[in-house]
Parts: structure tokens; C-alpha cells; sequence
């Protein structure tokens, strides 16, 4: 079945409170980054895919309504051709505040991952590489390379596909752009910079 939403914003763009409100309005499973670390079967996929082997990328989320966070979104050129009718959502916010929420969280765990997980993130190494980059010190690098992917989807997509969405926008965006009603319940805010951290153990940050 086809994808419905391909998400093409990059992680700590609130892609995982966006993943919970489009399983609530889809009725069916996001793809999200965390789905790599409970299903094996998931990394010797995708890292064909990052090392430019030959992928049917329709079948690359199979069961999934919607893909949102990497490594589905760094590929959003390869799933929007793919998947033509589906809904791009490019999940965005302010470049600083993305860049100080990505070094308390995810740019850590690529500089020290665990360890049964190293050859997956030295293949999502690969693809920041080829798709973003892996400057992690240098701030304004960083933002930078931020801001010419969101370009970049903004140029490549029609108006009456995209839809640029923040987390403060809540569920009446994406329900206009889906065609569906607005759930009565509170929009899902979850895995803030210090929900992550406790996640893995790591002390929090102020």
C-alpha cells in the first residue's frame, strides 16, 4: 500500500509527536527512526540503501501509512517520486533552537553509540555524509546545512503538495491538508530534549 504522508524534516523537528498524531489520524504504523531499533530487519534494508545498492523503494515501508524522521527522510526525493499522491510534510522550527536540541540529543549518540548498534550508526554516518553532514561542533555548519535541505524540499515540491508544519501547529494542519476531522484530544507532545536524555541515562540539560 502506498504511503499516505512522506515526512522530509530532519530529526528534533518534532518528528516523534508527528509520528503519534499521524498514527492517531492514519490509523495505521509511522515509520519513524525508532522502528530501526526494535525490528532488525529494518538496518541491513536501509543500509543498502544508504550504500546505493538497488532498493525497491516501494516496498522500503511496507505496512507503514507514513514515514517521518531519518533515515525515511534523508530518501524524501526517492519516496515522494515513489509515492506521488502522498502528502510531504517538511516538520521544521528555528534553526538555533533545532541545532541546540540536536547537540543535547542525537549528535551525542553518533559521537558515542551503543555499542550493538555501531555499525548502524556508522552507516547513518554515511548517509549524513552524503545527504547533511556530520560537523556536529561547528553551529553555524550545521544550521546551514539545515536550512538548504528545507530549501531543497521547498523547491523540489508543489505548493498543493507540501505542507511546512511546526509542532506548535498542532493537528488543525495536518487534518485540513488529510481531509479528516480534528481529534478532540490534546495534540501529542512528546521526547522533549530532556525525555530523550533520560531515555539513555543521561543527565539533563537546562
Amino acid at each position: 500500500m502506498a504511503l499516505t504522508v512522506v515526512g522530509a524534516g530532519v530529526g528534533r523537528t518534532g518528528t516523534s509527536s508527528l509520528k503519534l498524531a499521524l498514527e492517531r489520524l492514519l490509523g495505521r504504523p509511522c515509520h519513524h527512526m525508532y522502528e530501526v531499533f526494535v525490528d532488525p530487519l529494518e538496518i541491513p534494508r536501509w543500509t543498502a540503501a544508504i550504500d546505493g545498492e538497488p532498493v525497491d523503494w516501494s516496498t522500503m515501508c511496507a505496512g507503514y501509512a507514513a514515514v517521518v524522521d531519518w533515515p525515511g527522510s534523508a530518501f524524501w526525493p526517492e519516496l515522494t517520486v515513489t509515492n506521488p499522491d502522498a502528502l510531504v510534510v517538511l516538520s521544521v522550527r528555528d534553526p538555533a533552537s533545532w541545532y541546540r536540541s540536536a547537540s543535547d540529543t542525537i549528535f551525542q549518540l553518533y559521537e558515542s553509540p551503543p555499542a550493538d548498534m555501531a555499525a548502524w550508526f556508522g552507516a547513518m554516518r554515511r548517509l549524513l555524509d552524503q545527504r547533511f553532514s556530520c560537523a556536529f561542533d561547528d553551529e553555524q555548519a550545521m544550521i546551514d546545512t539545515f536550512e538548504r535541505h528545507n530549501e531543497a524540499v521547498r523547491r523540489a515540491i508543489p505548493p498543493e503538495r507540501l505542507l511546512e508544519w511546526t509542532a506548535t501547529d498542532g493537528w488543525e494542519p495536518l487534518c485540513d491538508r488529510l481531509g479528516v476531522d480534528v481529534p478532540s484530544e490534546p495534540f501529542p507532545r512528546t521526547n522533549d530534549t530532556n525525555q530523550w536524555r533520560e531515555l539513555l541515562g543521561m543527565a539533563p540539560v537546562s
